[in-house]
């Protein structure tokens, strides 16, 4: 079980930590990957992280504002979001998956994860 957290309103420019939490599964050989979709758009995976080799991905789109990071000792991945622009705008999910070769080639393509949150609304307005 995966569970997400952390949304809310924010202005442009500020920013937000989203938490996952993983419980009821072992995900020492998993990725965890948050994903996002905004009304009327396909999901967009934002970034991944692996939980042994901590290998990170990010969307071409918050490179060098967002960083995922994770805490083995609490079973939670963090996604640290800055400088927050109206199209970060969605509801935020989290979601574990097997690390396999497939993952670790696309670590942003939400056909490799098995395991969903339930998602958090991260809304961007002044």
């Amino acid at each position: 079980q995966l569970q997400a957290s952390g949304g809310g309103l924010v202005q442009p420019g500020g920013s937000l930590r989203l938490s996952c939490e993983a419980s009821g599964f072992t995900w020492d050989n998993h990725a965890i990957a948050w994903f996002r979709r905004a009304p009327g758009t396909e999901r967009e995976g934002v970034s991944s992280i692996t939980n042994r080799r901590g290998i990170l991905k990010y969307a071409n789109s918050v490179k060098g504002r967002f960083t995922i990071s994770k805490d083995n000792a609490k079973n939670t991945v963090y996604l640290q979001m800055n400088s927050l622009k109206y199209e970060d705008a969605a509801i935020y999910y989290c979601a574990a998956g097997l690390f396999t070769a497939d993952v670790l080639r696309n670590p942003l393509d939400p056909k490799g994860y098995d395991y969903w949150g339930q998602g958090t609304q991260v809304t961007v307005s002044s």
